[in-house]
């Protein structure tokens, strides 16, 4: 590997087939790179590459896909359920979320929504289960007790296999955990990446001694950190950045600051014999509690290489290179 002193050494690298990693205390077993779909198959790529992309991840050993109810409002899960319709249902670990806004009416934790999203979102996948049912995020409107007991029943239809949680305050995780005869969770979906590292704090620590794993979103800040934005230069035409139904919360990451210093990365990656991209995946797979990377895709080749990424071990050198790189760009 490389450091900001001395000279670089090779990446220490898997590059046979996927690993998977276990997923809390579950029986499942998920891909380290997963396909989500948030802002790609909801409607900002077109139908062909999406068909093309899903095709791509069971090709390169990805077994993890996960949506949610709001992408595209059900668009994402209709899409999904269509391709996924050609494949065996064991040979895929299939997620989806609730909360967000369905309409001017249905939106929230409610055991009422609960029970209604899963129904819809189960019948637009096309599937009679999910493997991971995810709360989107926390319900203030709605008691803990009422959700939990809502989520159990859906795990006790048979609906869910298991239950999981996205950027939960760290209060209302302990307490979901203290309440009896309910189910537990398995899963925590933060954000994650080099650039953003809050989840280790105190949501990575309490996670890991309750057999919970993480799932982590936009570990590449939103392709920021393939080093594909330039400071002081317009996003590429075909970007992310570029395209205004998937630009959402870009502003801080295309700060020059910011691209400044993952410009500083280019050098530490290339030492080991990596892409930008790669050293992002590896450094948030380098936590144990992470079980599986979320990335996005708008062309299969961005599929293989994101799957390239598994197996990959940085070391001590090059993870302080890495620090050092990012000073106070990183948000902790």
């Amino acid at each position: 590997m490389t450091s900001s002193r001395g000279s670089p050494r090779q990446a220490r690298r898997r590059l046979s087939a996927m690993k998977y990693r276990k997923l809390g205390s579950s029986d499942l077993e998920v891909s380290e790179i997963s396909l989500g779909s948030w802002l790609t198959y909801s409607g900002g790529v077109a139908r062909e590459q999406s068909e093309a992309c899903v095709r791509a991840a069971f090709d390169a050993g990805i077994n993890f896909i996960d949506t949610a109810n709001v992408y595209g409002r059900g668009a994402s899960e209709s899409l999904l359920g269509e391709v996924l319709a050609g494949y065996d249902r064991a040979s895929y670990v299939l997620a989806t979320k609730v909360y967000f806004p369905m309409s001017a009416t249905d939106r929230g934790l409610s055991a009422a929504q609960i029970h209604k999203q899963i129904d819809a979102s189960l019948q637009r996948l096309r599937t009679d289960h999910v493997d991971l049912y995810q709360c989107h995020r926390y319900d203030e409107e709605t008691p803990l007790q009422e959700t939990m007991q809502a989520l159990t029943e859906v795990v006790q239809a048979g609906k869910a296999r298991h239950i999981g949680f996205s950027e939960w305050p760290v209060t209302r995780i302990e307490e979901s955990l203290r309440l009896p005869g309910v189910e537990r969770w398995v899963s925590s979906q933060p954000q994650y990446s080099m650039l953003w590292r809050a989840p280790e704090a105190q949501v990575i620590p309490l996670c890991a001694r309750e057999g919970i794993s993480q799932i982590v979103w936009s570990p590449l800040a939103q392709g920021v950190l393939t080093g594909k934005y330039r400071p002081g230069s317009p996003p590429p035409r075909d970007s992310r950045a570029a395209s205004e139904e998937m630009n959402t919360f870009m502003d801080r990451l295309l700060d020059d600051r910011v691209l400044e210093a993952v410009g500083r990365l280019e050098p530490i990656a290339q030492g080991a014999g990596l892409t930008l991209a790669q050293l992002a995946l590896a450094w948030v797979l380098r936590e144990p509690n992470v079980a599986s990377a979320i990335v996005g895709a708008s062309r299969p080749e961005q599929v293989h290489a994101n799957a390239s990424a598994s197996g990959i071990t940085l070391d001590a050198q090059t993870l302080a290179a890495i620090d050092e790189a990012l000073g106070d760009a990183m948000v902790r």
